[in-house]
């Protein structure tokens, strides 16, 4: 399983209290079901509004489930942000 670390900007990172965390996730959408679960509340909620990045490269529309995680990746948590 790829260790990751997912880095929260913004309110996810308020949300989180912390500026990033390690997990192991083969994809997105692991990655993501664990972050709800250490985090079960308001971050759950700026989950749903946000985009992600991994590795840099935008996730868009494709499906959480179908981005696979690299040994040593980076997902980017961005919610949406005012005047950006």
């Amino acid at each position: 399983m790829p260790k990751v670390t997912v880095r929260y900007w913004a309110a996810a990172k308020a949300a989180a209290g912390v500026a990033e965390e390690p997990y192991e996730a083969a994809t997105l959408a692991e990655a993501l079901d664990a972050v709800r679960e250490r985090h079960p509340g308001e971050l759950v909620r700026v989950l749903r509004r946000c985009s992600f990045l991994i590795d840099g490269d935008p996730v868009g529309t494709r499906e959480h489930e179908t981005v696979r995680l690299a040994e040593g990746g980076t997902v980017e948590v961005l919610p949406p942000f005012a005047g950006g």
